[in-house]
């Protein structure tokens, strides 16, 4: 038998296998954990003041109820994610399915403020472990380039949906059940995740996974609890030593962390990742978006009902238009990139959240909820846009060993957005307000230090007071608040105009895959 040459062109490398029903059915399911995590991130917005009357918490332990979850969480992403890559991703999700449902019951029916903040931290390390598996998955069984932006698009639009879902949910959920339902209703929907995960997802795990090294799963702990917790009790109570001295322990530990990961040859996370524009700027853009989002439900659940003294479900309707839009410009965001390029379209994203800050700047007292509504809007679309491309971006740059590992990075830069929202801008608020406020006309010092603590005290404060000196303060507290918000907001607008025109300077030769 003689041999035999092929001559001609080389042959083209065959096509990825494209996704068929199983898959897409599978992209359900994975998008429920989505949905968990985000609306979780936003759903206590409404109804801290009802815990607080329930559980009679210090204002220590009200803080912890609401940070300790996205401390948690982001400490021990990226080592979930590592985990995942080596046991398998869709059973790491299973197992944090159930331990999300249990540790929502046990929130659910917390019968102390000590009790609550052991629940929040366990949905903390439950939630962990779903965020990266579910990133990971859809590379895994997304071949086709085209499918896969399209089934990220979907998870990115789920994850800005939820966010914004939160508030709306949380309201509707107060208006005629008691706090608990806000965790309850998380426990069907991990029973579905039970069920329908093992059928319709195929396993996946890394060929050659990173080690799941013990000390440095110990460094990347003892980094970001200190780093996080200095941050948000510094914008709080200002540059006082002992924050300062928790984020140079943050930041000193981080540096070890790094050194070991260079030094190793099979990482935990390869930090030489970041020196890929695309992944970089999709991780800083994740958390640039969710910073500002989460600050702007911070300020406006707490303006739509204090200061416009509308109900909790009517709250969350006048945020719902923002929901929607959210979700469209997630499906968008593909199309458009296509035309534009991915540059442009995140460059856009970022000034129209930009432009809806803008408008908050010049919200006015009185009757003016379209305008309110308008600006939401603009700020959930331009999220929408963006992050449906920079998690496609961040998955593209990283080989599919590390999918796991690089998913939990990103997402890593969603939850200390989300912390550090309301940590810096929350305090920019606070301060403004704080400034704003002055001395109403016959009310005491010792009224004064109160309404001091925020909006909520502020109204407080002054139903106690009653007659002229309750509505002298409560005129005085409202003005505050709205020149607050005015403030918040154009920091807000500075920092996306500056990360619109970073994000355009690094991708400037080339855009995300």
């Amino acid at each position: 038998m003689g041999t035999h040459y092929h001559t001609g062109a080389p042959t083209a490398p065959p096509a990825p296998d494209r996704a068929g029903a199983k898959q897409w059915a599978g992209l359900a399911v994975l998008i429920l954990p989505v949905l968990l995590i985000s609306v979780d991130m936003t759903v206590l917005s409404f109804a801290v003041p009802h815990i607080g009357e329930d559980l009679q918490p210090t204002s220590v332990q009200l803080l912890w109820i609401v940070d300790v979850y996205s401390f948690v969480l982001a400490a021990l992403l990226v080592t979930m994610g590592s985990l995942g890559d080596r046991i398998g991703r869709r059973r790491l999700l299973v197992f944090g399915a159930a331990g999300f449902g249990l540790a929502s019951l046990a929130a659910a029916l917390a019968p102390t403020a000590a009790a609550m903040i052991g629940a929040r931290a366990l949905l903390g390390l439950a939630g962990a472990t779903l965020m990266p598996s579910t990133l990971s998955l859809i590379r895994s069984m997304f071949h086709d380039e085209n499918q896969r932006k399209i089934a990220i698009a979907i998870w990115a639009a789920a994850l800005s949906g939820g966010s914004a879902l939160g508030p709306v949910l949380g309201g509707a959920l107060l208006e005629f059940y008691w706090w608990g339902s806000l965790f309850l209703i998380n426990v069907p929907v991990t029973l579905l995740i039970l069920v329908l995960a093992p059928v319709l997802i195929r396993e996946s795990r890394a060929k050659e996974p990173g080690r799941l090294d013990p000390l440095s799963v110990a460094l990347l702990a003892a980094a970001m609890f200190p780093m996080v917790y200095g941050v948000k009790k510094a914008a709080v109570g200002g540059p006082d030593p002992l924050p300062l001295l928790c984020v140079a322990v943050g930041v000193a530990v981080g540096v070890l962390f790094v050194r070991r990961q260079l030094a190793s040859a099979a990482p935990m996370l390869d930090v030489r990742l970041f020196r890929i524009p695309q992944f970089s700027v999709g991780v800083m853009l994740n958390l640039i978006t969710l910073f500002a989002m989460i600050a702007a439900l911070f300020f406006l659940t707490q303006y739509l009902q204090i200061v416009r003294e509308i109900s909790p479900l009517q709250a969350g309707l006048v945020l719902l238009p923002g929901l929607t839009c959210a979700i469209v410009a997630g499906f968008l965001a593909v199309a458009l990139a296509r035309w534009w390029g991915v540059t442009a379209v995140l460059v856009v994203g970022l000034a129209l959240m930009a432009l809806g800050f803008a408008l908050f700047t010049q919200l006015a007292a009185g009757p003016h909820l379209p305008y309110l509504i308008v600006a939401f809007a603009l700020i959930c679309f331009g999220m929408g846009l963006t992050q449906s491309l920079t998690n496609d971006a961040v998955l593209s740059a990283a080989p599919e060993d590390r999918a796991g590992a690089a998913s939990a990075v990103s997402e890593t830069g969603y939850e200390l957005g989300a912390a550090l929202g309301i940590a810096i801008l929350g305090s920019v608020l606070l301060s403004s307000y704080r400034s704003a406020l002055g001395t109403p006309p016959g009310v005491s010092a010792d009224a004064l230090a109160d309404a001091g603590e925020g909006i909520a005290s502020a109204a407080a404060t002054a139903t106690e007071l009653g007659s002229s000196q309750g509505e002298s303060l409560l005129s005085a507290a409202h003005a505050a608040f709205l020149g607050g918000i005015h403030t918040t907001s154009a920091v807000a607008a500075a920092i996306l105009v500056v990360a619109a025109v970073s994000t355009a300077w690094a991708l400037r030769t080339r855009t995300p895959a």
